[in-house]
């Protein structure tokens, strides 16, 4: 299994509004994926509070790379995509993206 992990720093006038509902296309996504499952979406509330500006973060697993990169390419996932990168601080600079192989 494939952990998909991506913290964004979202730019201060970008409502929690517009972030739910860029999650919500990607839960919706997800939804409709062969092989992904499990998108969890939100702001942080860590008691630690060293997000370093990533307030806010989403999870989806993927069965395998082959599932993460048909998602990866799909134009829904894109356009998504393109209204992170567009809210967040730096555009790209202010998204980290991490993949983690699982044993299952």
């Amino acid at each position: 299994m494939i952990r998909h992990i991506v913290l964004t720093k979202f730019k201060p006038e970008t409502t929690e509004d517009e972030i739910a509902d860029i999650y919500a296309g990607l839960s919706a996504l997800t939804d409709k994926r062969s092989g992904a499952r499990g998108f969890t979406g939100g702001r942080s509330a860590s008691p630690e509070q060293i997000e370093r500006g990533y307030m806010h973060g989403f999870v989806i697993d993927f069965d395998s790379w082959k599932n993460l990169k048909a998602y990866a390419e799909h134009s829904e996932h894109r356009k998504l995509g393109a209204r992170i990168v567009e809210n967040a601080v730096g555009g790209i600079d202010g998204i980290l993206v991490l993949d983690i192989e699982v044993p299952e």
